[in-house]
């Protein structure tokens, strides 16, 4: 079983920053693939970028590349999504996700952290 807390959301103008870091327990975390998703309401959750569990591998979602980085500490378990140049439509619910191959489906989430940027 693989326990994962969300923290670093918040409120914040558009064109700021925030950095989502998620600790996971559990398991080895080297092995796991861990992921962001996100989802606003009344929408459909959204894969936001996922990196592997040798930090050698990344993917993000095509309304976040090229602002969003995933990075992963494997020494303190945990995951990071740094977000800049952040715009009103990122705001959502963010969750941490964790699975065993990159590209596949994820078996463990977090209770996800909320962000919300202003206009």
């Amino acid at each position: 079983q693989v326990q994962l807390i969300e923290s670093g959301g918040g409120l914040v103008q558009g064109g700021g920053s925030l950095r989502l870091s998620c600790v996971a327990s559990g398991r080895t975390f080297s092995s796991l693939v861990m992921g962001w998703f996100r989802q606003a309401p009344g929408k459909e959750r959204e894969f936001v970028a996922a990196i592997r569990g040798d930090g050698d591998a990344t993917a993000y979602g095509y309304s976040v590349d090229g602002r969003f980085t995933i990075s992963r500490d494997n020494s303190k378990n945990t995951v990071y999504l740094q977000m800049n140049s952040l715009q009103p439509e990122d705001t959502a619910l963010y969750y941490c996700a964790a699975g065993h191959f990159f590209g596949g489906t994820y078996d463990y989430w977090g209770q996800g952290t909320q962000v919300t940027v202003s206009s």
